[in-house]
Protein backbone atom coordinates (compact mmCIF):
# COMPACT_ATOMS: atom_id res chain seq x y z
CA UNK A 1 0.00 0.00 0.00
CA UNK A 2 1.33 3.41 -0.97
CA UNK A 3 1.62 5.73 1.99
CA UNK A 4 -0.12 9.08 1.93
CA UNK A 5 1.92 12.20 2.55
CA UNK A 6 0.85 14.60 5.31
CA UNK A 7 2.26 18.03 6.09
CA UNK A 8 1.36 19.49 9.48
CA UNK A 9 1.45 23.29 9.45
CA UNK A 10 1.82 24.47 13.02
CA UNK A 11 1.21 28.04 14.15
CA UNK A 12 3.21 28.29 17.38
CA UNK A 13 1.44 31.44 18.62
CA UNK A 14 -2.23 30.82 17.79
CA UNK A 15 -4.77 30.35 20.55
CA UNK A 16 -3.96 30.11 24.23
CA UNK A 17 -2.34 26.67 24.47
CA UNK A 18 1.34 25.77 24.15
CA UNK A 19 2.18 23.78 21.02
CA UNK A 20 5.40 22.32 22.45
CA UNK A 21 3.99 18.83 22.97
CA UNK A 22 2.21 18.49 19.63
CA UNK A 23 5.11 17.01 17.59
CA UNK A 24 5.39 14.26 20.21
CA UNK A 25 1.64 13.56 20.03
CA UNK A 26 1.82 13.28 16.24
CA UNK A 27 4.75 10.87 16.43
CA UNK A 28 2.93 8.81 19.04
CA UNK A 29 -0.58 8.65 17.53
CA UNK A 30 -0.29 8.97 13.75
CA UNK A 31 -0.50 5.67 11.88
CA UNK A 32 2.93 5.57 10.27
CA UNK A 33 2.05 2.41 8.33
CA UNK A 34 -0.35 4.59 6.34
CA UNK A 35 1.32 8.01 6.39
CA UNK A 36 4.64 9.72 5.93
CA UNK A 37 4.62 13.12 7.58
CA UNK A 38 6.55 16.30 8.16
CA UNK A 39 5.93 19.33 10.36
CA UNK A 40 6.39 22.94 9.25
CA UNK A 41 6.10 25.93 11.59
CA UNK A 42 4.81 29.32 10.49
CA UNK A 43 6.94 32.41 11.07
CA UNK A 44 4.70 35.27 9.94
CA UNK A 45 1.20 36.18 8.76
CA UNK A 46 0.09 34.22 5.64
CA UNK A 47 3.10 31.90 5.94
CA UNK A 48 0.67 28.99 6.38
CA UNK A 49 -0.84 29.82 2.98
CA UNK A 50 2.57 29.75 1.32
CA UNK A 51 3.50 26.44 2.97
CA UNK A 52 0.15 24.85 2.04
CA UNK A 53 0.42 26.00 -1.60
CA UNK A 54 3.88 24.50 -1.81
CA UNK A 55 2.67 21.24 -0.31
CA UNK A 56 -0.24 20.98 -2.75
CA UNK A 57 2.08 21.74 -5.66
CA UNK A 58 4.38 18.93 -4.47
CA UNK A 59 1.52 16.44 -4.45
CA UNK A 60 1.09 16.16 -0.68
CA UNK A 61 -2.18 14.33 0.02
CA UNK A 62 -3.18 16.09 3.24
CA UNK A 63 -2.23 19.39 4.86
CA UNK A 64 -3.20 19.69 8.50
CA UNK A 65 -3.79 23.12 10.05
CA UNK A 66 -2.53 23.06 13.63
CA UNK A 67 -3.91 26.19 15.22
CA UNK A 68 -7.08 28.26 15.36
CA UNK A 69 -9.56 29.51 12.78
CA UNK A 70 -7.04 31.98 11.37
CA UNK A 71 -4.56 29.19 10.66
CA UNK A 72 -7.36 27.03 9.25
CA UNK A 73 -8.34 29.86 6.90
CA UNK A 74 -4.74 30.41 5.75
CA UNK A 75 -4.29 26.71 5.00
CA UNK A 76 -7.75 26.25 3.49
CA UNK A 77 -7.49 29.13 1.03
CA UNK A 78 -4.38 27.49 -0.45
CA UNK A 79 -6.12 24.14 -0.90
CA UNK A 80 -9.36 25.23 -2.60
CA UNK A 81 -9.84 23.68 -6.03
CA UNK A 82 -6.96 21.22 -5.46
CA UNK A 83 -6.82 17.48 -4.80
CA UNK A 84 -5.04 18.04 -1.48
CA UNK A 85 -7.29 17.64 1.57
CA UNK A 86 -7.25 19.77 4.70
CA UNK A 87 -7.17 18.30 8.18
CA UNK A 88 -7.51 20.21 11.44
CA UNK A 89 -5.88 19.87 14.85
CA UNK A 90 -7.85 22.53 16.77
CA UNK A 91 -5.86 24.50 19.32
CA UNK A 92 -7.08 28.05 18.81
CA UNK A 93 -9.30 30.21 20.98
CA UNK A 94 -12.58 29.54 19.12
CA UNK A 95 -12.15 26.53 16.80
CA UNK A 96 -15.38 27.27 14.94
CA UNK A 97 -14.85 25.03 11.90
CA UNK A 98 -13.53 22.13 13.96
CA UNK A 99 -16.53 22.32 16.28
CA UNK A 100 -18.95 22.51 13.35
CA UNK A 101 -17.37 19.34 11.96
CA UNK A 102 -17.77 17.63 15.35
CA UNK A 103 -14.04 17.19 15.73
CA UNK A 104 -13.00 16.53 19.33
CA UNK A 105 -11.10 19.24 21.14
CA UNK A 106 -8.80 16.52 22.47
CA UNK A 107 -5.77 16.47 20.14
CA UNK A 108 -5.02 12.77 20.64
CA UNK A 109 -8.54 11.89 19.51
CA UNK A 110 -8.22 14.34 16.62
CA UNK A 111 -5.07 12.61 15.39
CA UNK A 112 -6.98 9.31 15.57
CA UNK A 113 -9.56 10.87 13.23
CA UNK A 114 -6.76 11.76 10.79
CA UNK A 115 -5.88 8.07 10.76
CA UNK A 116 -9.36 7.22 9.44
CA UNK A 117 -8.72 9.65 6.56
CA UNK A 118 -12.42 10.18 5.78
CA UNK A 119 -12.37 12.96 3.17
CA UNK A 120 -15.45 14.88 2.00
CA UNK A 121 -15.89 17.58 -0.63
CA UNK A 122 -17.39 20.59 1.16
CA UNK A 123 -18.44 24.14 0.32
CA UNK A 124 -16.60 27.34 1.06
CA UNK A 125 -17.52 31.00 0.63
CA UNK A 126 -15.89 34.10 -0.82
CA UNK A 127 -16.34 37.66 0.49
CA UNK A 128 -14.80 40.35 -1.72
CA UNK A 129 -12.30 37.79 -3.09
CA UNK A 130 -11.37 36.46 0.38
CA UNK A 131 -12.21 32.76 0.94
CA UNK A 132 -13.91 31.80 4.20
CA UNK A 133 -14.95 28.44 5.58
CA UNK A 134 -17.01 29.26 8.69
CA UNK A 135 -18.53 32.74 8.71
CA UNK A 136 -18.05 36.23 7.37
CA UNK A 137 -19.91 39.44 7.94
CA UNK A 138 -20.10 43.05 8.93
CA UNK A 139 -21.52 45.13 11.72
CA UNK A 140 -20.93 44.43 15.38
CA UNK A 141 -19.18 41.06 14.98
CA UNK A 142 -16.69 42.50 12.48
CA UNK A 143 -16.16 45.52 14.74
CA UNK A 144 -15.46 43.25 17.73
CA UNK A 145 -13.13 41.10 15.59
CA UNK A 146 -11.11 44.23 14.88
CA UNK A 147 -11.00 45.19 18.58
CA UNK A 148 -10.03 41.62 19.45
CA UNK A 149 -7.17 41.68 16.94
CA UNK A 150 -5.98 45.06 18.24
CA UNK A 151 -5.94 43.76 21.82
CA UNK A 152 -3.01 41.46 21.04
CA UNK A 153 -4.19 39.00 23.68
CA UNK A 154 -6.13 35.93 22.58
CA UNK A 155 -8.81 33.80 24.19
CA UNK A 156 -12.54 33.99 25.02
CA UNK A 157 -11.97 36.26 28.01
CA UNK A 158 -10.43 38.96 25.83
CA UNK A 159 -13.31 38.57 23.36
CA UNK A 160 -15.82 38.91 26.19
CA UNK A 161 -14.08 42.04 27.44
CA UNK A 162 -14.43 43.68 24.04
CA UNK A 163 -18.13 42.78 23.82
CA UNK A 164 -18.72 44.36 27.23
CA UNK A 165 -16.68 47.46 26.49
CA UNK A 166 -18.15 48.21 23.08
CA UNK A 167 -21.63 46.68 23.03
CA UNK A 168 -23.57 49.56 24.53
CA UNK A 169 -21.93 52.16 22.28
CA UNK A 170 -22.29 50.39 18.94
CA UNK A 171 -24.65 52.05 16.44
CA UNK A 172 -26.60 49.87 13.95
CA UNK A 173 -26.17 50.56 10.23
CA UNK A 174 -28.42 50.35 7.18
CA UNK A 175 -27.61 47.64 4.64
CA UNK A 176 -29.13 47.19 1.18
CA UNK A 177 -29.00 43.49 0.35
CA UNK A 178 -29.57 42.11 -3.13
CA UNK A 179 -30.01 38.39 -3.81
CA UNK A 180 -31.78 36.14 -6.32
CA UNK A 181 -35.18 37.19 -4.97
CA UNK A 182 -34.75 40.96 -5.10
CA UNK A 183 -33.40 43.91 -3.11
CA UNK A 184 -34.25 44.78 0.49
CA UNK A 185 -33.03 47.37 2.98
CA UNK A 186 -32.37 46.50 6.62
CA UNK A 187 -31.26 48.47 9.65
CA UNK A 188 -29.15 45.94 11.45
CA UNK A 189 -26.85 45.38 14.39
CA UNK A 190 -24.94 42.90 12.25
CA UNK A 191 -25.17 40.95 9.01
CA UNK A 192 -23.52 37.55 9.20
CA UNK A 193 -23.15 35.09 6.33
CA UNK A 194 -22.47 31.51 7.35
CA UNK A 195 -21.13 28.48 5.55
CA UNK A 196 -20.82 26.62 8.86
CA UNK A 197 -22.97 26.88 11.95
CA UNK A 198 -20.92 28.81 14.50
CA UNK A 199 -18.43 31.54 15.24
CA UNK A 200 -16.54 29.30 17.66
CA UNK A 201 -16.80 28.51 21.37
CA UNK A 202 -20.18 26.89 20.59
CA UNK A 203 -21.76 30.26 19.71
CA UNK A 204 -24.18 29.18 16.97
CA UNK A 205 -24.94 32.13 14.70
CA UNK A 206 -26.52 29.82 12.06
CA UNK A 207 -27.69 26.61 13.78
CA UNK A 208 -29.04 25.03 10.59
CA UNK A 209 -26.09 25.83 8.31
CA UNK A 210 -24.60 23.02 6.23
CA UNK A 211 -21.28 22.88 4.39
CA UNK A 212 -22.69 20.57 1.73
CA UNK A 213 -25.94 22.21 0.60
CA UNK A 214 -24.46 24.72 -1.86
CA UNK A 215 -26.09 27.61 0.03
CA UNK A 216 -25.06 30.36 2.42
CA UNK A 217 -27.13 31.14 5.52
CA UNK A 218 -27.66 34.91 5.80
CA UNK A 219 -28.41 36.21 9.29
CA UNK A 220 -29.66 39.76 9.86
CA UNK A 221 -29.76 40.81 13.49
CA UNK A 222 -32.06 43.79 13.85
CA UNK A 223 -31.45 46.43 16.54
CA UNK A 224 -32.69 45.26 19.92
CA UNK A 225 -33.23 46.81 23.34
CA UNK A 226 -30.85 46.15 26.17
CA UNK A 227 -33.49 44.09 27.87
CA UNK A 228 -33.54 41.70 24.87
CA UNK A 229 -29.78 41.09 25.00
CA UNK A 230 -29.81 38.19 27.50
CA UNK A 231 -32.30 36.21 25.40
CA UNK A 232 -30.31 36.80 22.22
CA UNK A 233 -27.12 35.63 23.88
CA UNK A 234 -28.74 32.57 25.47
CA UNK A 235 -30.15 31.52 22.10
CA UNK A 236 -26.73 31.99 20.52
CA UNK A 237 -25.40 29.21 22.75
CA UNK A 238 -28.57 27.10 22.75
CA UNK A 239 -28.62 26.75 18.95
CA UNK A 240 -32.01 28.50 18.75
CA UNK A 241 -31.01 31.99 17.55
CA UNK A 242 -32.87 31.47 14.27
CA UNK A 243 -36.16 31.40 16.23
CA UNK A 244 -35.66 34.90 17.70
CA UNK A 245 -38.04 37.56 16.34
CA UNK A 246 -35.15 40.04 16.08
CA UNK A 247 -33.35 37.68 13.67
CA UNK A 248 -34.14 37.43 9.97
CA UNK A 249 -32.59 34.55 8.04
CA UNK A 250 -32.61 33.31 4.48
CA UNK A 251 -30.42 31.18 2.23
CA UNK A 252 -28.76 32.23 -0.98
CA UNK A 253 -25.97 31.30 -3.38
CA UNK A 254 -24.89 34.90 -3.85
CA UNK A 255 -25.66 38.25 -2.23
CA UNK A 256 -24.48 41.80 -2.78
CA UNK A 257 -24.52 44.24 0.14
CA UNK A 258 -24.29 48.02 -0.09
CA UNK A 259 -23.65 50.23 2.95
CA UNK A 260 -23.17 53.98 3.17
CA UNK A 261 -19.37 53.91 3.35
CA UNK A 262 -16.35 51.64 3.58
CA UNK A 263 -15.90 49.79 6.84
CA UNK A 264 -14.78 46.65 8.59
CA UNK A 265 -15.72 43.18 7.37
CA UNK A 266 -14.43 39.88 8.69
CA UNK A 267 -13.83 36.45 7.22
CA UNK A 268 -13.44 33.63 9.75
CA UNK A 269 -12.86 36.28 12.39
CA UNK A 270 -10.08 38.07 10.50
CA UNK A 271 -11.01 41.77 10.22
CA UNK A 272 -10.11 44.01 7.29
CA UNK A 273 -11.31 47.36 5.95
CA UNK A 274 -13.35 46.94 2.79
CA UNK A 275 -15.36 49.04 0.38
CA UNK A 276 -18.98 50.09 0.80
CA UNK A 277 -20.00 47.32 -1.59
CA UNK A 278 -19.56 43.74 -0.41
CA UNK A 279 -20.01 40.69 -2.63
CA UNK A 280 -20.47 37.24 -1.04
CA UNK A 281 -20.89 33.92 -2.83
CA UNK A 282 -20.69 30.16 -2.26
CA UNK A 283 -18.37 27.71 -4.03
CA UNK A 284 -20.03 24.28 -3.84
CA UNK A 285 -17.82 21.26 -3.12
CA UNK A 286 -14.71 23.39 -3.59
CA UNK A 287 -12.44 21.96 -0.89
CA UNK A 288 -11.58 18.51 0.42
CA UNK A 289 -11.68 18.25 4.23
CA UNK A 290 -11.06 15.36 6.62
CA UNK A 291 -14.20 14.86 8.71
CA UNK A 292 -15.11 12.81 11.77
CA UNK A 293 -16.39 9.47 10.40
CA UNK A 294 -18.23 8.79 13.64
CA UNK A 295 -20.03 12.14 13.54
CA UNK A 296 -21.95 12.60 16.74
CA UNK A 297 -22.07 15.60 18.97
CA UNK A 298 -19.00 17.34 20.16
CA UNK A 299 -18.55 17.50 23.91
CA UNK A 300 -20.03 20.84 24.89
CA UNK A 301 -18.68 21.50 28.35
CA UNK A 302 -19.22 25.10 29.46
CA UNK A 303 -16.19 27.22 28.66
CA UNK A 304 -15.04 30.49 30.21
CA UNK A 305 -16.95 32.56 27.67
CA UNK A 306 -20.21 30.80 28.43
CA UNK A 307 -19.61 31.12 32.16
CA UNK A 308 -19.08 34.86 31.75
CA UNK A 309 -22.29 35.14 29.72
CA UNK A 310 -24.18 33.28 32.47
CA UNK A 311 -23.20 35.92 35.00
CA UNK A 312 -24.32 38.64 32.60
CA UNK A 313 -27.73 36.95 32.16
CA UNK A 314 -28.21 36.82 35.91
CA UNK A 315 -27.37 40.48 36.39
CA UNK A 316 -29.54 41.54 33.45
CA UNK A 317 -32.51 39.73 35.02
CA UNK A 318 -32.01 41.71 38.22
CA UNK A 319 -32.37 44.91 36.21
CA UNK A 320 -35.69 44.13 34.55
CA UNK A 321 -37.86 45.68 37.27
CA UNK A 322 -36.23 49.09 37.12
CA UNK A 323 -35.65 50.14 33.52
CA UNK A 324 -35.03 53.78 34.36
CA UNK A 325 -31.77 52.85 36.10
CA UNK A 326 -30.85 50.32 33.44
CA UNK A 327 -27.93 52.07 31.74
CA UNK A 328 -26.16 52.98 35.00
CA UNK A 329 -26.51 49.46 36.36
CA UNK A 330 -25.29 47.88 33.13
CA UNK A 331 -22.16 49.99 33.16
CA UNK A 332 -21.52 49.07 36.81
CA UNK A 333 -22.01 45.39 35.96
CA UNK A 334 -19.68 45.69 33.00
CA UNK A 335 -16.97 47.28 35.13
CA UNK A 336 -17.38 44.56 37.74
CA UNK A 337 -17.19 41.80 35.12
CA UNK A 338 -14.20 43.37 33.39
CA UNK A 339 -12.43 43.54 36.75
CA UNK A 340 -13.16 39.85 37.32
CA UNK A 341 -12.15 38.87 33.78
CA UNK A 342 -8.92 40.83 33.81
CA UNK A 343 -6.94 38.06 35.53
Amino acid sequence: MNKKKITFILNPISGTVSKAGIPGLIEERLDKDRFDYCIAETSYASHATELAKEAAKDGVDIVVAVGGDGTVNEVGRALTQTDTAMGILPCGSGNGLARHLNLPMNLKKCIDILNYCDIKKLDYGIINEHPFFCTCGMGFDAFISMKFAEAGKRGPITYMQKVLEEGLRYEPETYVIEDEDGTHSYKAFLVSVANASQYGNNAYIAPQASMSDGLLDVIIMEPFDLIDAPQVAIELFNKTLDKNLKIKTFRSKHIHIHRKSEGIIHYDGDPITSSADVDISIVPKGINIIVNPKGGKDCRQPNMLQTAFSEIFYNFDLMRQDLTKQSRKVQAINKNLLRKLNI
